[in-house]
């Protein structure tokens, strides 16, 4: 078993979860594979079971409806830190994050506790969104909740990122309860008012080319609220 799990939370994603997982099987590192599907009604999660009967390294927890990126991975995690791990990756399964960017987040836990792939960064950015979209992120990312919260992240909303074991350690888990751009920011405000080390480095972000974007109205007032709700819940 290798000491790092790449967690990916799926729904509807048949046309790209077979390439991302070979993609990430490819490396030059051993990385381990959790795929988290939410009973895609469109096959993904029997196409992991079939993979994960092929490679060892690959493996699938499946859900009984959509619950969202959340719920995932927190299961995800609990699902890591019940056996060995030392790395625990989030990444998307659309490509929209670069495979190849696995090896850059992993040699920048050398010096932090949480390694954040960043696009509001110098040498970041992202690719082939439309100009609501990358208004509406970036200010959420780099402004609202910066403003508020204090926290010295550029890309709060971020959700290509390694955490060090000792982190998800020390966070109460079953707390977290938020969704979307919601559960990134929580994450991020938790790990940095236990005190961790948290790094950005620069990726850049592609638009999905298959299936269809999660991103939603409620998501995104979601992510509003639960900024100020952090802010004075979370000591």
């Amino acid at each position: 078993m290798s000491n790092f799990l790449v967690i990916i939370p799926t729904y509807n994603e048949q046309k790209n979860i077979l390439k991302i997982c070979e993609k990430v099987i490819s490396l030059e590192k051993e990385f381990d594979i959790l795929v988290v599907d939410d009973n895609s009604p469109d096959g993904t999660g029997a196409i992991v079971d079939n993979l994960a009967k092929l490679n060892k390294r690959v493996h699938v927890l499946h859900g009984e409806k959509k619950n969202g990126i959340g719920i995932a991975y927190i299961k995800g995690f609990k699902w890591g830190l019940e056996r060995d791990y030392e790395y625990f990756f989030e990444m998307d399964s659309d490509f929209s994050h670069n495979p190849d960017d696995l090896i850059r987040l992993l040699d920048g836990m050398n010096d932090c506790d949480l390694c954040v792939g960043s696009r509001y960064i110098e040498g970041g950015g992202t690719i082939n969104w439309p100009l609501w979209r990358m208004l509406i992120s970036k200010f959420a990312a780099r402004y609202y909740t910066r403003m508020i919260t204090g926290m010295p992240v550029h890309d709060t909303t971020a959700g290509f990122k390694c955490f060090r074991r000792s982190v998800l350690d020390a966070i109460d888990l079953d707390a977290i309860h938020s969704e979307g751009y919601a559960f990134q920011i929580e994450m991020h405000y938790r790990v940095w008012k236990r005190g961790f080390r948290i790094k950005e480095i620069p990726i850049i972000f592609t638009d999905r080319q298959h299936g269809l974007s999660k991103m939603s109205k409620k998501i995104i007032i979601e992510a509003i609220f639960m900024v100020w709700k952090i802010k004075f819940t979370v000591k």
